[in-house]
């Protein structure tokens, strides 16, 4: 374990690109959500949302796959299996005309990008612990934002020269890219002599170890809550910002803006949390988006739920920016303990945190009904949720010490 060092920028740009095909596959696809509705002839548009909430499904399910698997054989050689994966569910998209498969075809990409998410993570616990395995993950953070910044324009310009299929096409360029980058310059960042054997009993084992930590339990709790609420963002965003507001093209600019505020607090995160407690930091962030929300919400209300464009920009700059100071600490705070089965207990939380994020971020989406209304409301509620989570766990902290 390497607790203070020379900060490694490749290495952290080979995450964040690895991390980012997640983001590039949802963000680069939304200004053509509504082609591929009238181009499969899907009936509800709110259905369209399935190609983002697909990802999130698949996501879910791989993570809890790959962690024990990179216990055991390796984390180079599981993110190239996810990679095959992420790879094959593209091309698939490519070549069906059936809304049923494109949707499916997501899901199995989501599925096979959960490696680079999940070993990523894993591999960055593997060099780093506490206050300075949060001051990486903000610094991938920021490199990370970088792709929604620019992925809803790069697809907006995609558009003008061809069809949506040619941004799967460029999806699956950048997995080859990032397999290509690890294998040649990225070590292996486990050892032989700590991997561990394939069995269920270590499996379970490992398991029950991560949900017997209180600790790790509230933030992974945490954490799927306020994601989700941003999972509705992201499945919401399009119609809300193309249709609602009718942006069009320009909604590509709107929301990479909002994805810089979101990278701009990761940077400033990675400051502060050398001089902060990670948990009061979070805290502030979670009030904040709950004092926010509220005050919006009320103010939404009293003009017939339709707030100036401008008003909802710097309500959702406050959300993104709160946010950025939220994932990755809470990565840090749920696996912090666990290092000596990273893989395994970075499945466990990661499967948990995305499959309560994937649940409650497609209601929020599907509530969607013209206004701001259900979003809004999404961030209130499971922030406020999520702020007496980590009062309890502070409380209880305090008590006992």
């Amino acid at each position: 374990m390497q607790s203070k060092q020379k900060v490694d920028y490749e290495f952290i740009i080979i995450m964040a690109l690895l991390m980012s095909l997640v983001a590039f596959s949802i963000d680069a696809i939304l200004p053509a959500l509504t082609i591929i509705g009238l181009e499969f002839q899907v009936s509800n548009p709110n259905h369209s949302q399935l190609l983002v909430s697909g990802i999130f499904l698949g996501l879910s399910c791989g993570v809890m796959v790959y962690g024990p698997l990179s216990d055991t054989y390796g984390r180079k050689k599981i993110i190239y299996l996810g990679i095959f994966f992420f790879v094959l569910g593209n091309l698939i998209s490519l070549l069906t005309t059936n809304f049923k498969i494109l949707v499916l075809s997501r899901v199995l990409q989501g599925f096979g990008v959960a490696s680079c998410r999940i070993v990523s993570l894993t591999m960055i616990r593997d060099k780093f612990s506490g206050p300075e395995m949060a001051k990486i993950m903000s610094l991938i953070m920021m490199f990370f934002i970088l792709v929604p910044t620019v992925a809803p324009l790069i697809g907006t310009i995609v558009l003008m020269y061809s069809s949506w299929r040619a941004i799967i096409v460029l999806s699956i360029i950048l997995a080859l890219i990032g397999a290509v980058w690890l294998a040649i310059r990225q070590k292996e960042t486990l050892k032989t002599e700590d991997r561990v054997s394939l069995s269920f009993k270590t499996i379970w084992k490992g398991v029950v170890e991560t949900v017997s930590n209180a600790r790790t339990r509230v933030f992974t709790l945490a954490a799927g809550l306020i994601s989700g609420a941003f999972i509705g963002y992201l499945s919401s965003s399009q119609q809300i910002f193309q249709i609602q507001y009718g942006l069009g093209d320009q909604f590509s600019l709107y929301f990479g803006v909002l994805a810089l505020v979101l990278g701009v607090s990761s940077y400033i995160n990675a400051k502060l949390v050398m001089k902060f407690q990670i948990e009061k930091i979070c805290l502030f962030a979670l009030s904040t988006i709950t004092i926010s929300s509220f005050g919006f919400l009320l103010f939404s209300k009293s003009i017939s739920n339709q707030p100036p464009l401008y008003l909802l920009m710097f309500y959702l700059s406050i959300i993104l920016f709160c946010l950025g100071m939220t994932f990755g600490n809470f990565n840090t705070l749920a696996i912090e303990p666990l290092g000596h089965i990273a893989g395994v207990a970075n499945s466990v939380i990661s499967s948990v945190q995305t499959f309560i994020s994937v649940g409650l971020g497609a209601g929020i989406g599907y509530l969607y009904d013209g206004t701001i209304i259900p979003l809004c409301s999404g961030f209130l509620i499971l922030g406020l949720i999520s702020s007496l989570l980590m009062i309890f766990k502070i409380f209880n902290k305090s008590k006992t010490a």
